[in-house]
């Protein structure tokens, strides 16, 4: 009895032993099929940045292949000068929803000749206007879903507003600055071989699709490419709608002017989407987690580091001229919001603010805001 008494711990001793090496092993087959699905979302990853990279500058090539026909559609509308272009990026960024593509299209315009340096500065500035559209559409969508709350309208409003005034004397001083050639100096051109490397690769599907399309068509089939290469890169970075718990704590920490306008850059840079992080405020602000006294810095230093995908256009294009017109709007934009952000700030930010909340204080401001907003790009355009 003894000696079958002693030996019951020996078997239940093994039956654990085997019960740990089955979990064990269910544990490594679990940690295995989770590397595969890790490796698998990163190797799809890297898939949608090949293909994004390789139709971004397919679409470059295609603009600028098929600028001759672009500049026939802007002649037929009487569209010339910085005050025309002006307006036609402005009007484009809102049918997009979204700046960049236009602002890399007259980067392509420009290398292919159909618009002046000064044309594709007004350009560039005016699809930064129109870029910030977004935030009061989702605004808009925000008051619709909240019970007519009009906050994300009037934080719309105040991105508009911001952007508008930051942007108008940077761009009245890139314009002198153009004119008098004080960047002429400065060249950036493509890495080495990556001029060759595209000639030979997306550089020879251009110059098939040229050669069976008229000019007009390729450069449409160019700024469709162009949009669809944005959709895949916003797929493939962060993207931080609806902000999760992390990032609102962060954002919460920071509440002073000098930090919400370094965290505005800080999205913008890492999202390469200022649609994205200024889309991003609506949820942030409705929640509390960014105050409405943070909206107006945050729109600043997303509205300086928004340039990094157009400066990238511009050297892929391997244009000197092009890059010279996105170091001009960079620098001077960037002047102009430190110099507000260390001087003048308290009273530009009551100004912005009180403004933003009579607009959106009854329907009748608020439509004159928006007919306002849609009035001036088009008289601009057609002036």
């Amino acid at each position: 009895m003894e000696a079958h008494s002693a030996s019951k711990p020996a078997a239940g001793t093994g039956e654990q032993a085997l019960a740990g090496a089955v979990d064990a092993g269910i544990d490594a087959h679990e940690t295995d099929i989770g590397h595969r699905a890790l490796a698998g979302a990163m190797a799809l990853r890297a898939l949608y940045v090949v293909a994004a990279l390789a139709i971004f500058v397919l679409a470059l090539e295609l603009l600028k292949s098929g600028a001759s026909g672009a500049e026939d559609l802007l002649s037929n509308i009487n569209a010339e000068g910085p005050v025309n272009l002006l307006g036609f990026g402005w009007l484009g960024a809102y049918v997009m929803l979204s700046g960049s593509p236009v602002a890399a299209t007259s980067l392509s315009l420009l290398d292919g000749g159909a618009i002046t340096a000064n044309e594709a500065f007004a350009m560039i500035n005016g699809s930064r206007f129109g870029a910030s559209f977004i935030v009061l559409f989702v605004g808009f969508l925000y008051y619709l879903r909240h019970q007519r709350n009009p906050d994300g309208l009037y934080i719309g409003v105040v991105a508009l507003l911001t952007t508008f005034v930051i942007y108008t004397p940077s761009m009245i001083a890139g314009l002198v600055a153009l004119d008098r050639g004080w960047f002429d100096g400065m060249s950036v051109g493509a890495p080495p071989g990556l001029v060759s490397l595209t000639d030979e690769t997306v550089g020879r599907v251009a110059d098939s699709i040229v050669d069976v399309l008229p000019s007009l068509l390729v450069f449409a089939l160019g700024a469709a490419a162009l949009f669809v290469a944005f959709q895949l890169f916003d797929r493939v970075l962060p993207n931080l709608e609806p902000p999760g718990p992390r990032l609102e704590r962060v954002l919460a920490f920071f509440h002073r002017p000098l930090a919400m306008f370094a965290m505005g850059g800080l999205v913008t840079l890492l999202t390469l989407s200022v649609s994205i992080s200024l889309t991003l405020l609506v949820p942030l602000s409705m929640k509390g987690i960014v105050r409405r006294h943070g909206i107006v810095p945050y729109v600043m230093g997303a509205n300086i580091t928004t340039f990094i995908d157009t400066l990238f256009a511009a050297v892929v294009l391997d244009a000197p001229q092009a890059v010279t017109v996105v170091m001009i709007q960079v620098v001077f934009t960037t002047a102009v919001s430190l110099a507000v952000l260390l001087f003048l700030y308290d009273p530009f930010q009551r100004a912005i603010l009180g403004l933003s909340h009579r607009l959106t204080a009854n329907r009748r401001n608020f439509g004159a805001f928006m007919a306002a907003i849609f009035l001036v790009p088009a008289v601009l355009l057609f002036v």
